[in-house]
């Protein structure tokens, strides 16, 4: 993500979460700290009625805060008639990979007791709910605290991604 996605970017949270999307600022705030900070876009291709390729389209988003030994998953969200395409695995796959390289044992994550599908997502790369904030979200849903665990007690195991980024089948 660059500075000329936040526009879109800002419209597009506020799609996808409602009264609780970021205001535009604090996209801007992440992308000012890149020493701490990565934020991914999702685009997919595009065509025009004569069948000729057209301008990529934003469909996605995810963001990493990595303060070592912890990555934090500030966001992600894909737009729903883009859902169970694999855009949020793949963004979940370069952030978890990203906090690996920048030194994080654990990565973290909050998301709505609403949103099982998501929840799935997570438990699928191995995060497990460790702590619920009730009533966390405007609309009243809590928040579930999940934690993925990259290094196991020798510090070699990787919690079932591989370091190319994709989901051990084991």
């Amino acid at each position: 993500m660059v500075a000329h996605d936040v526009d879109v970017i800002t419209a597009l949270d506020a799609q996808l979460f409602g009264v609780d999307c970021w205001p535009r600022q604090l996209f801007v705030d992440e992308l000012a700290a890149p020493k701490t900070r990565r934020y991914i876009v999702a685009e997919v291709a595009t065509t025009s009625s004569d069948g000729t390729a057209g301008p990529a389209r934003t469909v996605g988003y995810a963001g990493l805060m990595c303060v070592p030994p912890v990555g934090d998953i500030q966001t992600i969200g894909v737009l729903p008639e883009f859902e169970g395409r694999g855009i949020a695995r793949a963004m979940l796959v370069e952030l978890i990979e990203e906090a690996r390289q920048r030194g994080a044992r654990d990565v973290m994550l909050e998301v709505s007791s609403t949103n099982p599908r998501a929840q799935e997502l997570y438990r699928r790369f191995g995060f497990e709910h460790i702590h619920t904030r009730r009533r966390y979200y405007r609309d009243g849903s809590d928040g579930l605290v999940m934690r993925l665990s990259l290094a196991g007690a020798d510090g070699t195991e990787t919690a079932g991604i591989t370091t190319t980024g994709t989901k051990d089948p084991s």
